[in-house]
């Protein structure tokens, strides 16, 4: 995971200004090792910054999700944003429903895809979602079957 330090460094580099506003965001997301809705963000922002507006927090993860400090997935109940991984080669992630906790995937599986000739594959995104060993243990069995049934993963 990108340090607060890293985030900022990156941002600056990319020719994004640095606000106080901004120094926050990385500090959240550079000491949060969980994954954050624009609304967690939003909530905890408020505390510091009054008048501060949804969009505004919005605009500025999707601007730092555009720039590569921050990943963004999709969960059952929303977006989330985290920042990014400090591994620098390509590679996708296997995520705890509960905790939250990401492992690596070092292979790419879109190269096992069937793409037609003509399809030019621009970017993709691979999650596999489940519960880590230690959430498994304090998840009941039946509602470790009931949760793959119902989101139709296996």
């Amino acid at each position: 995971m990108l340090s607060t330090e890293q985030i900022i460094d990156a941002m600056s580099e990319q020719g994004l200004r640095i606000t106080d506003q901004r120094k926050t965001l990385a500090r959240l997301f550079g000491e949060h090792s969980g994954y954050l809705s624009a609304k967690d963000v939003y909530e905890f922002m408020c505390k510091k910054y009054s008048g501060l507006s949804f969009d505004t927090v919005y605009r500025n993860l999707r601007v730092m999700h555009e720039l590569g400090v921050l990943e963004q997935v999709v969960f059952e109940d929303g977006m989330k944003f985290k920042a990014s991984c400090s591994e620098d080669h390509h590679h996708h992630h296997m995520i705890c429903l509960q905790c939250q906790k990401t492992y690596p995937i070092h292979f790419c599986p879109v190269n096992f895809t069937d793409a037609p000739e003509h399809f030019q594959v621009v970017t993709h995104k691979f999650e596999v979602f489940g519960y880590c060993k230690d959430c498994q243990r304090s998840v009941p069995d039946g509602e470790l079957h009931a949760a793959s049934k119902a989101s139709g993963r296996r």
